[in-house]
Parts: structure tokens; C-alpha cells; sequence
């Protein structure tokens, strides 16, 4: 008898965490690891935040919260959209839910059909597709380089969707990447999906506040697609609070009722004492977000200047998050003792066991040609990491 569902059959593990695991396990058995797989910042979540959990906890905020989130917080976030997106999302057009991950799937399993079509770009997010399968749904890929900057192409958008396509799930800034769409981009995006109105678009805009280029740009913001667009956000990212498991989402009103009616019967609402804390963060002024971006940017530019450094290895210039994605191609086919670089699990697996350096291949966000790095680790680290990183490259032949 068959003890697994199908549905779990359909769903491979997270190779973010699997590296992660990995380097960890590493490094309890003694070893000098530097984990470079991980997507979190390295910054403790501001002072005043973990000041109004408390206060929330002496005033015992210890109770079931609304399923779609105090009616504080909705109106915060509201103020959000407009204050910094010019964006019009009422309070019952936003559910908060418990982290980004659920909120995506949330969407999924509201509009999702079986076979539904739903277009992710590579290189994408580990969970992306395994969320549509998830909800019975078909990922369809588009394709991208690093000429590019690893950006769809519209034509190639447009080429694409057919009767059987639901929705696009778009993320800028993007994880693994770091590219960020400009305006004038997300206006030939939104054009071709304004003529194609049975396609809606998840636009995950986790990475929002890390940001090297200017102000943030929504897709969101072009009326002709609108009423079709579910923008998806959260406190774990912009304000290092990603164990406090808070993500929301603005979307047309019957999006948001269909997504409370799920969350209501899998996990009801978010932690009361993560949303006060989540409340206090998004109402602040103060400037933790600019100031995290700013430590962000100038390690970006020094691990480019190191990767840039070793022969074979090439790197775009990434424009937010925390993460490079640089080819490593050179190094197929080459080895070094017992192992034999095939691909890039390959590769990120000699550099963790020979030189204790975590990094995610590639092939986990749909791209077999390079690797994720996250700088989200102090300066010294990561030159230390890049040193060690050179030292392993040095030895395939």
C-alpha cells in the first residue's frame, strides 16, 4: 500500500535549506564553515520592534488573532502601499498571513486550477514551482541570461501564454538574482498581459527595501492590469524579522476573501504577538531598512570585485537583495582527486566539503550554469569565503 500522497510525491526538497543543513551539520562536527546558502539578513530585528512584542506579551496580545489580521495592523499596511508604492489597498483588501511562503500559496491554491499554466521566469525562486504543483498547477518556464541580466523578455512573455495560462508569478528584486525591473521594463511586462485579461500576476516584492537603484517599482501600479495584480510583501526582509513569520498581501477584495477562507481553515491567523511587532516595524520612521541597505550595497561591490577576480567565473552587476548569481560554467568538466564537476550541484558540493564555503547551486532556481552566493554574512566572512572559493577553483583541472 502506498504510504506517500501524490501530491507530496510531486514536491522536491528546498535546496536553500538542504544547503543550509548541510553546512550546518559541517559545522557541529568542528569544521570552519562560512554559510553562504542562507537567504536572511545578518542584522538582529531593531530595538523597538522587539520592545512592542513585549509590551504586546504584558498586554497579554497571547490570544486567537483575526484570521486575515488585527484591524491595526491592515490599516498600517494600507498606509504602506500608498505612502510608498501609491498603491489603493483597503484594509479588506489585505490578508496577513503567517510569512510570504503562505501568503503565495494562499493565491495558488485560490485561483489555481488543475493544468492551470502558471509562467515563472528563470531563474526563480526555489518554491515557486513546487508551490504550483502544489496546488495542482502546471509551471511553464521563461527563459533568461546573464547578458540580460537574467530579465524576461516580453516577447518571449507573450509568446508563451495560451488558453490554459492562469498567472505569472514575477518577483523584483529578485531572489537568486538580484535584478530589479525598472518602469519603463514593467511597462512592456504590463502591456502584454493587459491584452491577455484571463492572466492574473503574482508580483512578489519580498526584497523591496533592499534596493540599490532608486525607488521601488510595483507592477502593480499600471491600471490596465490592476484588478488583476496580487502583490505579496512582508516585514522579514526589510526589517530582519524573517523567524517572525509575517507576510501579507494586497489584492482585488474577492482575492482576499477566498485566501482568508483558506488561511481560516489551515492555520487561522498570524502570531498576535508577531503582529504587534510587525506593526511597529512597517508604522516606523526610523531608518533601519536604508541603513541595511546601505551595509548591503557595499558588499555587493566587494564580493563582485573578488568574484570578478577569478578566472572563468562571471558576474553581472545585481541591483537589489542580498544575493549574486555569477556563471561557473567553465568549471563543467573539469575535477580535482575524487571529484568530478558535472554541474553546479557538483561544484557547490566539492567547494562545502573541500573548503567549507556554502553557496546553492544553480540548478535549484532553474539555472544549471551558476550559483547562489548570499552576502548577507559581515565583510571579513565573505573575504574569506571568496579567498577560499578561489582556492578550490584553483585546484580543478
Amino acid at each position: 500500500m502506498e504510504k506517500l500522497s501524490n501530491r507530496l510525491k510531486k514536491l522536491s526538497d528546498s535546496q536553500t535549506l538542504v544547503m543550509t543543513q548541510k553546512s550546518r551539520e559541517l559545522k557541529n562536527k568542528g569544521f570552519d564553515v562560512i554559510n553562504l546558502s542562507i537567504g536572511e539578513p545578518d542584522f538582529n530585528t531593531p530595538d523597538p520592534v522587539k520592545e512592542a512584542a513585549k509590551i504586546a506579551i504584558d498586554n497579554n496580545f497571547t490570544h486567537y488573532s483575526p484570521v486575515a489580521g488585527f484591524a491595526d495592523l491592515l490599516a498600517v499596511i494600507s498606509t504602506k502601499f500608498k505612502k510608498e508604492n501609491n498603491l489603493d489597498y483597503k484594509p479588506n483588501q489585505i490578508v496577513v498571513s503567517n510569512g510570504a511562503k503562505q501568503s503565495i500559496v494562499n493565491i495558488l491554491m485560490c485561483i489555481i486550477n488543475d493544468d492551470d499554466e502558471v509562467i515563472i521566469p528563470k531563474p526563480y525562486w526555489v518554491s515557486y514551482p513546487e508551490m504550483v504543483k502544489l496546488a495542482g498547477g502546471k509551471p511553464v518556464y521563461l527563459d533568461s541570461s546573464i547578458q540580460t541580466d537574467f530579465k524576461l523578455d516580453p516577447k518571449q512573455l507573450e509568446e508563451k501564454i495560451n488558453d490554459k495560462t492562469k498567472a505569472i508569478i514575477f518577483n523584483s528584486p529578485s531572489n537568486p538574482t538580484g535584478s530589479v525591473y525598472s518602469q519603463t521594463e514593467l511597462k512592456a511586462i504590463a502591456d502584454i498581459l493587459a491584452k491577455n485579461k484571463n492572466v492574473y500576476i503574482i508580483s512578489d516584492e519580498i526584497y523591496e527595501h533592499i534596493n540599490f537603484c532608486g525607488k521601488h517599482e510595483s507592477i502593480a501600479q499600471f491600471p490596465e492590469i490592476k484588478e488583476r495584480v496580487i502583490v505579496v510583501n512582508g516585514v522579514s526582509k526589510a526589517f530582519a524579522m524573517t523567524g517572525w513569520r509575517i507576510g501579507y498581501i494586497g489584492a482585488p477584495q474577492w482575492i482576499a476573501k477566498e485566501c482568508i477562507k483558506l488561511q481560516g481553515q489551515i492555520t487561522s491567523g498570524a502570531s498576535s504577538i508577531a503582529q504587534k511587532a510587525a506593526l511597529a516595524a512597517i508604522s516606523s520612521d526610523e531608518p533601519f531598512s536604508k541603513i541595511m541597505c546601505q551595509e548591503f550595497l557595499v558588499r555587493r561591490d566587494n564580493v563582485l570585485k573578488l568574484l570578478n577576480e577569478i578566472p572563468g567565473v562571471k558576474c553581472n552587476v545585481p541591483e537589489g537583495a542580498f544575493y549574486v548569481f555569477p556563471n561557473i560554467s567553465s568549471y563543467f568538466n573539469k575535477s580535482f582527486g575524487k571529484y568530478k564537476i558535472s554541474n553546479s550541484e557538483d561544484l557547490s558540493m566539492y567547494i562545502l566539503e573541500t573548503v567549507y564555503v556554502g553557496i546553492v547551486p544553480g540548478s535549484a532556481f532553474g539555472n544549471e550554469n551558476c550559483v547562489r552566493i548570499s552576502y548577507a554574512v559581515k565583510n571579513e566572512k565573505l573575504v574569506e569565503a571568496i579567498s577560499r572559493i578561489k582556492t578550490a577553483l584553483a585546484k580543478l583541472k
